[in-house]
């Protein structure tokens, strides 16, 4: 009855309305049915598009220790990119996918009666996909997140990893919690454009999320272990140690013991002079050193040096006197402000120099013999340690007042006088070098004579001293390239014009003479102010003197109203100082009232402002801080830095 009366109605006028009416309601069923049946298919579509979005993995490295299958597996559709990549969630996609199939299902209605077949096979496609794109987001998860011997590696713009593999013996070990990988970011609606754009590491990064376990150092040197010096190397039963700078290829990620007696805090300034604690710088060949040492004495827990005691006799102020007596020229701490003293063993020679108003910063030369260079710094001397073999010490050209060896065992004659050559490119024009020995032999002193000649150093002064029993030379060197004209023998012959007398980091030690600087816009051509005039001198080769002057400024404002009032730091315990990333020494220079001493680093990858800074009367130094600095642990007491971190984080 129904159908009869559906078709008289058909039969009216308003019939064909009708007709459209019922095929849009079984067009609709059928859309509704089909949906319910491809929503898998569907599914893995939009799993296949997302993964479009963010692109191919950048290139990894081949050394790569995978994160546990627990913590890299895919959890569902919901799952999200580690380090930032984050992929749209699966709901979001079926809500807009889901319209544009029930658009295109329609117009598939009209001419294609072959629908079901073409959806098992759009089926059997999407299952073969989903399995491919369940491994390769994998694979994109292991390759976004690198980790080398348990240290993120940072990613570079062409997609590479950087710096050396980690590991071994102080490998750095990390337990990443399992709440930090599960975890969904909530970016505020930004997930498109991360899936779009991929996010670069700039690491190595440290997960608040992870627990880092530091090994401790296991080495010869124990607690006085200095990386890139103390480099051992065992052959069989034999161990070796470097004589040169040599890092490690894998980089130490380990600390550095504290002593087995443990570290007490150091004795301030200025009685650390007289004593210190033993214990902070103990090792077994000190404790030899003592016995056979006047100037030195164990007392109890202390290490104590007796006023004006030295290894010559009559004390270090007589022979200090008997140089200025020597040469009248030689006026300490006024005339000569910065002196290098080659061989650090009896640090009283920069104590009673720093009296005077001398920095005298005394070179620790790393080798088997006792090196006294971390008692001078305990004691709240400048002091750097070095090996000085066949590459330039860590210096400009040009920048030391004076040097002094006082019973040094360099033989500055062998390899072809390279070592005086040196100290030949770092003296200043017109500066001195000052030679004491006990025992002079007549050899030595024949081959040092003709050495000296060779690069036209003068003979101002030669004394044997009856009350010290010291033997004492003093050379000038030349204060222009006229002499060097003058030799019979050009050997060694003058350096090439291409050869920066400046470039000190890994370079080696040239057997030839670097012209003396006669322009106006070279560093040397003029004996700086006496101090402290010089302080606050601004050279005329220096050509943006107006930085120098806003830098100058900018430090002592910033000393003056914060650093000594308003950090909270109690300067009564502050002697030794470094600041990481000196441009001018503006840090240095307004610290100069206080009784501190402050190493002056510039970093190898900025300009090369060192010479000023020397020319001020401040000391300081070459690093690249990728690596480890030439010293002893727990060396300083304060660590000064201002932007340096920022232009390393892509190393």
């Amino acid at each position: 009855m129904a159908v009869a009366r559906f078709g008289r109605q058909v039969k009216r006028p308003g019939g064909f309305c009708i007709k459209m009416t019922a095929v849009a309601i079984l067009g609709l069923c059928f859309i509704f049915v089909w949906s319910m049946f491809s929503s898998s298919s569907s599914s893995v579509t939009t799993r296949i598009e997302s993964f479009d979005n963010i692109g191919a993995p950048p290139g990894s490295r081949n050394t790569r220790v995978n994160i546990p299958a627990a913590q890299s597996s895919i959890k569902g559709e919901d799952e999200k990119k580690f380090n930032g990549s984050v992929t749209l969630s699966a709901h979001e996609h079926k809500s807009e996918k889901k319209d544009q199939k029930e658009v295109a299902n329609v117009k598939k209605e009209k001419g294609k009666k072959k629908l079901p077949e073409k959806v098992s096979k759009e089926k059997h496609g999407s299952e073969e996909s989903e399995s491919e794109d369940s491994e390769k987001e994998k694979e994109d998860e292991d390759e976004e997140r690198e980790v080398v011997d348990g240290k993120e590696e940072a990613l570079n713009d062409e997609g590479e990893v950087n710096g050396e593999e980690t590991g071994g013996e102080g490998a750095l070990i990390v337990s990443l919690d399992q709440e930090s990988e599960e975890k969904l970011e909530d970016d505020g609606g930004e997930s498109e454009e991360r899936g779009k754009k991929r996010y670069k590491i700039k690491g190595p990064l440290f997960d608040p999320k992870a627990h880092y376990h530091w090994k401790l150092c296991s080495t010869r040197s124990k607690h006085n272990y200095i990386p890139c010096i103390d480099m051992e190397i065992t052959t069989g039963r034999l161990q070796y140690r470097h004589t040169e700078r040599s890092c490690p290829r894998t980089e130490p990620m380990c600390l550095v013991p504290l002593p087995r007696d443990g570290y007490g805090r150091p004795v301030p300034w200025p009685d650390s002079k007289v004593k210190i604690l033993y214990k902070n710088v103990q090792h077994p060949k000190l404790a030899a050193f003592i016995k056979e040492h006047s100037w030195v004495m164990e007392s109890g827990e202390y290490l104590t040096f007796p006023q004006n005691q030295s290894e010559l006799r009559g004390g270090i102020l007589h022979y200090l006197e008997s140089i200025e007596e020597m040469v009248p020229d030689i006026e300490w701490g006024k005339n000569i402000r910065v002196v290098l003293d080659i061989g650090c063993t009896d640090s009283a020679f920069g104590a009673s120099l720093l009296d005077k108003d001398v920095l005298a910063l005394a070179l620790g030369l790393k080798d088997d013999l006792v090196d006294l260079a971390q008692v001078a710094i305990e004691r709240g001397f400048p002091a750097l340690v070095s090996p000085f073999g066949n590459r330039r010490l860590p210096f400009p050209s040009g920048v030391f007042d004076a040097i002094h060896c006082g019973g040094c065992t360099i033989p500055w004659h062998s390899n072809g006088g390279k070592h005086l050559l040196e100290m030949n490119r770092i003296l200043r024009p017109g500066g001195y070098f000052v030679l004491s020995t006990k025992h002079d032999s007549f050899e030595d002193e024949e081959v040092m004579s003709k050495l000296a000649a060779s690069i036209c150093w003068n003979i101002l002064a030669h004394k044997t001293d009856e009350v010290s029993d010291v033997g004492v030379k003093i050379y000038q060197k030349p204060d222009s390239n006229d002499i060097y004209k003058l030799r019979r023998k050009k050997y060694p012959p003058l350096c090439k014009e291409n050869d920066n007398p400046d470039a000190a980091w890994y370079v080696p030690v040239r057997t030839c003479l670097h012209a003396i600087p006669s322009a106006i816009e070279q560093h040397g051509t003029e004996w700086p102010e006496e101090w402290p005039k010089r302080l606050e001198r601004y050279p005329d080769w220096l050509s943006d003197k107006d930085k120098l002057v806003a830098d100058t400024k900018h430090w002592k404002a910033i000393v003056e109203k914060s650093y000594l009032t308003g950090l909270g730091i109690d300067w009564s315990n502050i002697r030794n100082v470094m600041d990481m990333k000196a441009i001018y020494g503006g840090f240095a220079a307004a610290l100069s009232q206080q009784k501190v001493w402050v190493m002056n680093v510039v970093p190898v990858h900025t300009p090369d402002t060192l010479p000023f800074i020397f020319e001020r009367g401040l000391v300081g130094t070459y690093h690249d801080w990728c690596e480890s600095f030439g010293t002893y642990p727990r060396s300083y007491d304060l660590l000064h830095v201002d932007h340096l971190f920022s232009r390393l984080k892509n190393r």
